[in-house]
């Protein structure tokens, strides 16, 4: 959907006067007790940002605008609203390198960019970096492309396996929690990628490196669970 700069504008003038509305202390409180910290917080519920998405519908200008905003629940919006045809490699590099929290990287992962065409590039790309949310960002969307995209093959999610053990390392909170998502995410697609997954998780679990470890030994606990075997059975 195309829309008129002017017109652009006055939607993300709306939007935001109706965020300011929509924003209190309590939830903005509940924000920090999460380590969600931003430099602009209106303090809205993702449920009422989900409603607020669908009002306005797809529209690239729009989300572009928004996050130039700098708001995060603007942001979040941005997710709801962009076209993934319409988004760009050097779209998400952008954006990726606006991340200042875990929540914002998650949602981008999961709502938009697992549905782009440059999905799996990011995932080796960001997977590589250094910069803690842009590399969270690579192992949150290998989890979101593992948890949606029914049709894609072993393939990928095999050959993404190793970038996952050498993140594993990584001593930071936030990389290493997506690390760990990535892995049980893949792990559950199926029976040939929870093998896989499993021979990771172990290695990791006898890793010299704490944060390895950890990764590793959680992963395990829930892969060798009696749910998550009888799933993959049944797949």
């Amino acid at each position: 959907m195309t829309t008129s700069t002017s017109s652009t504008t006055d939607r993300v003038h709306d939007t935001l006067a109706w965020l300011k509305r929509r924003g209190t202390k309590r939830n903005r409180d509940g924000m920090a007790r999460y380590a969600i910290v931003a430099p602009k917080v209106f303090g809205v519920s993702v449920a009422d940002l989900r409603g607020r998405g669908k009002v306005l519908g797809q529209d690239q200008a729009l989300a572009v605008a928004l996050w130039k905003t700098g708001w995060y629940e603007a942001r979040m919006l941005a997710a709801f609203v962009a076209d993934p045809d319409e988004t760009t490699a050097l779209q998400m590099d952008r954006w990726a390198r606006n991340f200042d929290n875990w929540a914002i990287c998650d949602h981008l992962c999961f709502h938009l960019f697992d549905r782009t065409p440059h999905a799996w590039r990011k995932i080796d790309q960001w997977g590589r970096r250094r910069e803690e949310f842009v590399k969270r960002a690579a192992f949150a969307l290998l989890a979101s492309v593992a948890l949606h995209d029914k049709q894609a093959g072993d393939g990928e999610f095999m050959r993404a396996l190793p970038l996952v053990e050498r993140a594993a390392s990584d001593e930071r909170n936030f990389v290493k929690k997506g690390v760990n998502w990535a892995l049980r995410s893949v792990g559950r697609r199926n029976r040939a990628l929870h093998a896989a997954a499993v021979d990771v998780s172990r290695r990791l679990a006898d890793a010299q490196s704490p944060s390895a470890r950890w990764v590793g030994k959680d992963a395990l606990r829930e892969l060798t669970s009696p749910a998550v075997l009888r799933r993959v059975e049944r797949r």
